[in-house]
């Protein structure tokens, strides 16, 4: 049966300890923000994922910064109103409803995609009756360190950012601001059919204000914008708005000036409530970019996914070594720091920003990367010499490197191993390699590269196999099982028919698989320092029950198949978001979020089960897009 999780109520105010999934996505292709449900921006990074946020009170508390427009008698606690909200359409607009005693409001919040100033813009419109409404913003630049200093313009107020930055926000507002210390605070009155605009924007140059903006042209460019990109999607069969909304998530981590895309657009949100798996996913890692191009592609949205392998190939280009992450706009250098004023999420302590995994030997990304960009060179003859010439590089290579020992897809923190998944994503590349200069694609040594996959197979199958399990294991001479296996083997390295691939699957889903419906990525070590490095337990990672609906598919078994695609799906919040991890004791979601990894999984098991089980035996809560 799918896993039905528990329902939990969070409190209204900032103070009460809001869960991981309380948060709706805002983004422009550029950067991102996280509105809780009680109205407050908690997380703003602009102009890109990876800028130092402005409200950081997500990792901390209301000193941290955060920007709140809600009624006034929640902010003082004299009432608490009900409240809705959703995605409107297709769209990253997000739209909460306020219903007070004396009238309803709603709070249209969204980031502007396109060329002009990184602006967030948040328009209160009245419904029925009026209410008295408050925005309280409180800019904490430098991840919450700094209390910044606001000049007034007229109505227009500046915010100037930390030395070396060379920019200011402008917030303008068609209702009076008043400076309270370092807050930006206004009070006023809606009405039926009245609107109030509020626009926080990014500009380089101090001295130079942005254009006054038209918010009701700047909302509909908006709208028109997501409903043009989400009508692309090729897909038409059952479940439809789930697999719209994955794919605007996934359209929202895009970083479009490069064609980068960021694994998540937060950082530190913890693997483990009050534990020390924390780390910064607002970079883009050639492996997760790999899948979600291949994901993009599958559903329509070719041009995507060949932008981020231009911008893949530039980025590795003359690289002595394959360096597995990247900055957004091709940094290479991406120093770990922790930032100890920050209390963190929940008291998870420390918040790091940076990521020292750049510097990991990861020998399963050159398999990643070389199945995708083979797989573009198919999908488009006009790209496909320059992706070839480049998976023959990365084959070329490998054969250096291959053999180690390295720190592998889950970038272990521990000593090195050889990794079985990294081998056979070692054989994925040499074999895409193979592929394409037989497809007349590239140039390259093809009897030396036919030797080379026939021995890293080999190798596999004498070290990787453990033949009493009847199944691969973690590593070479390990009896531990590992959710990545089942990537590996999707990856075409046994057909879904051979023993070895069924035996595998069995082993890991019953050695890995829980009650409540998901895997394990492996076993954790509670009381002690484990082989990844780290103390403490995880949540149940998502991607690997995708990867387990696939591959139940693939040997044969579609509704069992169908019911883990069905318990992933039952746990996305109300507005059909998944972070990277999900705790079922607590029905709590944990991780950075929204995770680019989970909605893959998502995304991935639907094309390959061709439908998921009725949103009944999900336990789905509420449709995906709209939450009460």
């Amino acid at each position: 049966m799918p896993y039905i999780p528990r329902q939990h109520t969070a409190g209204p105010t900032l103070a009460a300890g809001p869960r991981i999934e309380d948060h709706g996505l805002l983004g422009d292709q550029k950067g991102s923000a996280l509105v809780r449900r009680d109205g407050s921006v908690v997380w703003l990074c602009m102009p890109r994922f990876d800028s130092p946020a402005v409200f950081a009170s997500l990792l901390g508390t209301e000193d941290h910064g955060f920007w709140q427009i809600a009624p006034a008698c929640l902010m003082d606690a004299t009432a608490v109103p009900g409240s809705s909200r959703r995605y409107v359409g297709n769209t990253l607009v997000l739209e909460t409803t306020w219903a007070c005693d004396t009238g309803t409001a709603t709070v249209r919040d969204f980031m502007v995609p396109g060329d002009g100033s990184p602006r967030l813009v948040r328009i209160v419109t009245g419904v029925t009756g009026k209410v008295t409404m408050r925005s309280l913003l409180r800019a904490r630049p430098d991840y919450g360190r700094t209390a910044p200093r606001i000049t007034a313009f007229d109505r227009r107020h500046a915010i100037d950012l930390p030395q070396g930055e060379d920019a200011r926000l402008w917030l303008d507002a068609d209702a009076r601001v008043r400076l309270e210390g370092s807050d930006l605070v206004a009070d006023f009155t809606i009405e039926e059919g009245e609107t109030v605009a509020f626009g926080l924007s990014w500009r380089e140059d101090v001295d130079s204000p942005p254009p006054v903006p038209v918010d009701d042209a700047l909302l509909q460019f908006t709208l028109d914008f997501w409903e043009a990109w989400a009508a692309r999607c090729t897909y038409t069969g059952p479940d439809r708005e789930a697999v719209v909304r994955s794919l605007l998530t996934l359209g929202a981590l895009i970083y479009t000036p490069t064609g980068a895309i960021v694994a998540a657009p937060t950082t530190s949100l913890p693997e483990e409530i009050g534990g020390t798996r924390n780390f910064d996913y607002r970079y883009s890692w050639l492996r997760d970019d790999a899948f979600a191009a291949g994901t993009l592609r599958r559903y329509g949205y070719l041009r995507e996914a060949l932008s981020w392998a231009m911008w893949a190939a530039q980025a590795i280009s003359g690289a002595g070594r394959l360096q597995i992450m990247f900055g957004v706009g091709g940094e290479t250098e991406l120093p770990e720091r922790e930032l100890d004023w920050l209390p963190g999420y929940a008291g998870s302590k420390p918040v790091r920003i940076g990521n020292a995994a750049a510097g990991q030997l990861q020998i399963d990304v050159y398999g990643e990367l070389s199945m995708e960009l083979h797989e573009l060179a198919l999908a488009d003859g006009s790209w496909a010499r320059r992706l070839g010439a480049l998976v023959v590089t990365l084959a070329t290579e490998l054969e250096q490197v291959w053999d180690r020992p390295d720190s592998g897809i889950w970038e272990m923190r521990g000593p090195e191993r050889h990794f079985t998944h990294s081998k056979m994503m070692a054989w994925a590349t040499v074999d895409r390699a193979v592929r394409t200069i037989e497809a007349g694609h590239a140039d390259g040594p093809l009897d030396r590269l036919r030797a080379l996959r026939e021995k890293i197979y080999a190798e596999v199958c004498e070290h990787g196999y453990n033949s009493d399990l009847n199944a691969f294991t973690q590593s070479y001479g390990s009896r531990e099982l590992d959710a990545s296996l089942l990537h590996g083997l999707l990856a075409g390295f046994l057909p879904a028919d051979d023993k070895r691939f069924i035996g595998t699957v069995e082993a890991v889903q019953r050695e890995l698989g829980t009650d409540d419906g998901f895997l394990l990525r492996y076993r954790t070590h509670a009381g002690e320092v484990g082989p990844d490095g780290f103390a403490g337990e995880e949540g149940r990672f998502l991607v690997c029950t995708g990867w387990l609906s696939e591959a139940l598919a693939a040997i044969g078994r579609p509704d069992d198949a169908r019911i883990a695609l069905a318990s992933l799906l039952a746990i996305r919040n109300g507005l059909g978001l998944l972070a990277e991890e999900y705790d079922p004791a607590t029905g709590r979601q944990l991780g950075n979020f929204p995770q680019a990894f989970s909605h893959i999984a998502h995304l991935d098991a639907t094309a390959k089960t061709g439908k998921t089980a009725s949103p009944e035996a999900c336990g789905t809560p509420e449709p995906a897009g709209a939450e009460s």
